[in-house]
């Protein structure tokens, strides 16, 4: 019996793939062993989203070789696709799998063990192709199940190389979902999150073409008897209409946090990142929120220092920003990407202003999450318990709200898995 490591750099839907691939692998034989540790094989889920994303996994892939000589270096996934020249350079790299062959990677495996080789498994992501179709039984999880729905993109964002990675928008069939979700019900997961590359584009490219099939597809989640929360991943803007609130509010078990990425509050900046929308009109998605929901948790991404961003434009987007008053703001500085239009634009902002205006942002984010949470002082609140943690020499209870608020507890009525009315004075609310 062979031993196989495996290491993930990335996102959800890495972490999504790479708990499939695991199941694939020990399905055909393997035994899983820490990526520390000696093995046979070892698997690193590549991430290119940045440069220094680039090199953390050659890094982490040379580590494995450096590890046992002997052993098979496996490279997958999104760099695999960007900067496949440099791999198949690489003494330190055995085999590469591309983004759409990973549901093969025990197949491609075995096969290269035995031949020492084997046929390309890079595909052109950028050329057509049909959706990887994956089935999850079980994840690390115990308690929330990340569910694929969709892959690629054709925002083109002027900043992100991932429509290069993952290709063109491609969107798995509900009977696929749905039978999915409804395996992990019975596993006992009582939460599921939707998750994919651009997952407001979900349905695009099926018939009838350019129609998002988002609401349709709640509609039938919320049915699968078992699942008592379902929450979604990062949604455009535009996706947010007042039909779609409207009918999305009605929805019992769908989860009121609502991660709207912005990357910036300012017109002129939101036009050359080739973002499809403007601030007022961003501005209105988070309206019909509030309006159709009590008190949504709306999360957000910024990016700070783009290239051009003058004092002026950073100030529009901090007055935007404590005007929405997000529950969360992930910060970014700006990180050049080689490949991308935003790489060669003219007025790169310099690593120190990016840091004075990152600063900024994030005390803001701290005091904007803060008074999120303090309305919750005094009600009641529904947590989903998750695990134990020691804080200050204590063991508590870890879990979520339906809003996505950390919460933790000393006791709890009922084990992991389990979701409980708490009164907010008996736990307490934790930043994540």
């Amino acid at each position: 019996m062979k031993s196989v490591a495996l290491h993930n750099l990335g996102c959800k839907v890495n972490s999504y793939e790479m708990d499939i691939m695991q199941q694939m692998l020990q399905e055909n034989g393997f035994t899983i062993v820490p990526f520390s540790e000696k093995a046979d094989v070892y698997v690193v889920n590549t991430c290119s989203v940045t440069n220094i994303a680039d090199r953390k996994s050659r890094q982490m892939l040379h580590q494995a070789k450096d590890r046992n000589p002997e052993a098979i270096v496996v490279a997958v996934g999104c760099y695999v696709q960007t900067g496949k020249a440099v791999l198949e350079k690489d003494d330190m790299v055995d085999l590469c799998i591309g983004n759409n062959r990973k549901k093969e990677i025990a197949h491609i495996i075995l096969e290269y063990m035995q031949e020492k080789t084997c046929e390309d498994a890079v595909i052109d992501i950028n050329a057509p192709c049909d959706y990887e179709d994956m089935t999850l039984e079980h994840t690390a999880e115990h308690t929330r199940a990340y569910i694929k729905i969709q892959d690629g993109c054709n925002q083109f964002c002027s900043y992100c190389i991932i429509p290069y990675a993952r290709g063109r928008v491609r969107s798995r069939s509900e009977e696929s979902i749905l039978s999915e979700v409804e395996g992990l019900a019975k596993s006992g997961y009582q939460e599921i999150v939707l998750t994919g590359i651009h997952i407001s584009s979900y349905g695009t490219d099926l018939e009838p073409k350019h129609k998002s099939r988002m609401l349709p597809l709640l509609q039938k989640l919320q049915q699968v008897e078992g699942i008592d929360r379902i929450r979604l991943g990062s949604l455009e803007p535009r996706l947010i209409t007042e039909e779609f609130v409207k009918e999305i509010a009605g929805l019992t078990k769908l989860c009121p946090h609502f991660h709207l990425s912005l990357q910036s509050g300012c017109d002129r900046t939101l036009e050359r990142m080739n973002r499809h929308y403007t601030a007022a009109e961003y501005k209105v998605s988070v309206e019909l929120l509030r309006r159709y929901f009590d008190h949504p948790a709306i999360t957000t991404d910024v990016i700070v220092g783009f290239p051009g961003e003058t004092e002026q434009e950073f100030a529009e987007t901090r007055s935007f920003l404590n005007d929405i008053r997000f529950y969360e703001m992930h910060i970014f500085k700006y990180s050049k990407r080689k490949g991308t239009r935003a790489a060669e634009m003219p007025d790169q902002v310099p690593g120190a202003i990016q840091s004075e205006r990152s600063h900024i942002l994030l005390d803001m984010e701290q005091a904007h999450s803060k008074e999120y949470r303090s309305h919750y002082v005094g009600q009641e609140v529904e947590v989903l318990w998750e695990d134990q943690k020691r804080i200050q020499g204590e063991e508590y209870w870890i879990g979520h709200t339906r809003q996505y608020v950390k919460v933790a507890c000393k006791e709890r009525k009922q084990g992991p898995g389990h979701i409980d009315g708490f009164l907010s004075d008996e736990i307490l609310f934790m930043s994540t």
